[in-house]
């Protein structure tokens, strides 16, 4: 699957003007299909389309774990474009309303206030146990390293990414995509089909943090985040009355920790 597409452009300085040959990152709508009937359409880098499809029906809340649903494969084997995912009868009338609305809560532009946001979110994410302590600066070192595992950054400077580690701070999985959503789903949808999403502790975003992102993680129940830049005023109090953990790279050295700073701790 080809994520670039080479582009040639005119590069202008102070002194030449030369013609030179860019790799441009790939963006591809992806539709999403539940139990037959469109649900979602999205914008994303082309390749980990199943991933990213489960790790999107986990922070949707459409399955809490791979028994809830029979089958998530594209509609033709030829064409990536689009996924259906088929419920099992029980769990398919177990968030009827869920699919009546169609996610409604995770869009940006839904015409909510902020406050409604965090109520209605609230009523359906459980606050994260604290029972979790890492490293801080070995988590900060993930963090300030984190293009190390963005290659397709390097030969676009247009893609996001997004970084899970365990309890122990080991590395997990890592997935990047023109859009900083998609690749914290495509992040959770590998390790949810790895069974391995108990043990993601820590998350990692090259992006700023926004309260989808934290809606995300809640859902996945990954109690520390943290990102380049900082987070929105709505992440921060989303976050807060979640118990997450946010943080992001200081102006100096170190971290800016804005809520449930108990989690990080420094251990070396």
């Amino acid at each position: 699957m080809n994520t670039t597409i080479q582009h040639q452009l005119i590069h202008c300085d102070m002194s030449s003007i030369k013609s030179k040959d860019k790799e441009l990152l790939r963006e591809e709508p992806l539709s999403v299909r539940v139990e037959g009937n469109p649900y979602s359409v999205m914008m994303r880098t082309p390749g980990d389309e199943i991933p990213l499809v489960a790790g999107f029906c986990l922070t949707e809340g459409i399955i809490d774990t791979p028994q809830d649903y029979t089958s998530i494969a594209f509609c033709d084997g030829e064409d990536t474009n689009v996924v259906a995912v088929t419920l099992k009868p029980s769990r398919r009338h177990k968030i009827s309303e869920i699919l009546d609305r169609r996610g409604f809560i995770s869009q940006s532009s839904c015409g909510l206030c902020g406050k409604e946001i965090v109520k209605d979110l609230f009523q359906l994410i459980k606050p994260l146990e604290d029972d979790i302590r890492v490293d801080v600066n070995k988590a900060l070192s993930h963090l300030e390293t984190i293009t190390r595992h963005q290659p397709l950054r390097s030969q676009t400077r247009a893609a996001h990414a997004a970084v899970l580690y365990s309890s122990k701070l080991d590395f997990l999985a890592v997935a990047e995509d023109v859009g900083r959503h998609n690749a914290l789903d495509k992040v959770i949808g590998k390790v949810f089909l790895d069974r391995k999403i108990g043990q993601a502790t820590l998350l990692t975003l090259s992006s700023r943090i926004s309260y989808e992102l934290v809606q995300k993680a809640a859902r996945a129940r990954i109690p520390i985040i943290l990102a380049i830049s900082r987070p929105t005023a709505l992440a921060v109090k989303l976050a807060s009355e979640l118990n997450i953990t946010l943080a992001s790279l200081a102006d100096g050295p170190g971290l800016y920790v804005f809520c449930a700073a108990q989690r990080l701790v420094a251990l070396t």
